[in-house]
């Protein structure tokens, strides 16, 4: 199970990479959704109205299973999958990358056109804020007032982020801990009687 992954902070400059008189002009963005990519290219098209082809390619969480990459009208896999290549060489996700390019007269062939598309999403990708994102998971630990203490202590010696807490004489302390030590981390707990502790699809289902 993977407990993090790399994606961009914000979107880089607008990098401008030049082959026989074409433009190639090339950003990163860091995105959530894939709703997010029909507006981001839409104002593309509006910045530069020249240009032909808006070529891209986007990938989304941790796993390799969700991506995308569009030719744009250029030849089959000479656009869209050299930028997926450049992202996935990187192993980026939460990420699109989109190549502009104005036509400058001089047809380049597929071999240019992937070499191309190729160096400009290298290059924006270059300049790229990049950050690891921990995938994390929920547990709920449950005590009472007098056990306090020890939660706390389990807690920082793990350096633990809460993410709820209710304080009665019944109290309640939710934490994120990294998705693959989920149940490690209750079973840890569970063993510290009288304190008890659950997922919270397992909290709701009692």
């Amino acid at each position: 199970m993977i407990d993090s992954y790399l994606s961009i902070v914000e979107p880089t400059i607008e990098i401008l990479f030049k082959d026989r008189g074409s433009k190639f002009y090339a950003t990163a963005f860091p995105i959530d959704t894939e709703m997010e990519v029909d507006i981001l290219i839409a104002e593309l098209r509006k910045k530069h109205p020249k240009a032909g082809h808006h070529c891209y390619a986007w990938k989304l969480g941790p796993s390799d299973q969700n991506y995308r990459a569009n030719d744009d009208g250029e030849p089959n896999h000479s656009a869209g999958d050299p930028i997926l290549g450049q992202i996935q060489a990187r192993e980026l996700s939460d990420i699109l990358v989109v190549v502009s390019r104005i036509f400058g007269g001089t047809k380049l062939g597929v071999g240019g056109l992937i070499q191309a598309y190729r160096e400009a999403a290298s290059l924006a990708l270059e300049q790229a804020k990049i950050v690891k994102r921990t995938i994390t998971a929920s547990v709920n630990i449950y005590f009472e007032y007098p056990q306090m203490s020890q939660v706390m202590r389990f807690i920082d010696e793990h350096k633990y982020t809460m993410e709820f807490q209710e304080l009665t004489d019944t109290c309640l302390i939710r934490i994120a801990v990294p998705q693959s030590q989920q149940q490690r981390v209750i079973d840890q707990i569970n063993q510290m009687y009288p304190i008890k502790a659950s997922t919270l699809e397992e909290s709701t289902s009692h």
